[in-house]
């Protein structure tokens, strides 16, 4: 009998490190980790917040993100935009007072 192996989707996990698979799951889950979530991906992956949040922002955008885990990949970016549309908006609101 010959095991049934499925073909990996044509460049799904290939252009996805092993950090990042990683930090996709930690994204799924973070909640779960005590303290706050800066503080976590500081201890599991020796990132500053702001270089976190840089790696996390280039990952969400790539194809292999999105082929990986795209339910995470479009809830993570659409709260991106949110969070962008409402610096926009403070800015602004700032320039016109």
């Amino acid at each position: 009998m010959v095991a049934h192996v499925e073909a990996p989707v044509a460049g799904a996990e290939k252009g996805l490190s092993d950090r990042d698979r990683e930090i996709l799951a930690f994204e799924r889950q973070w909640w779960k980790y005590a303290g706050a979530k800066e503080e976590a991906a500081r201890e599991l992956f020796g990132l500053t917040a702001t270089r976190y949040y840089q790696v996390l922002n280039t990952l969400i955008d790539s194809p292999a993100a999105l082929e990986h885990d795209p339910m995470l990949v479009k809830r993570l970016r659409r709260l991106r935009s949110t969070r962008q549309r409402g610096r926009s908006a403070r800015r602004l609101a700032d320039e016109n007072h």
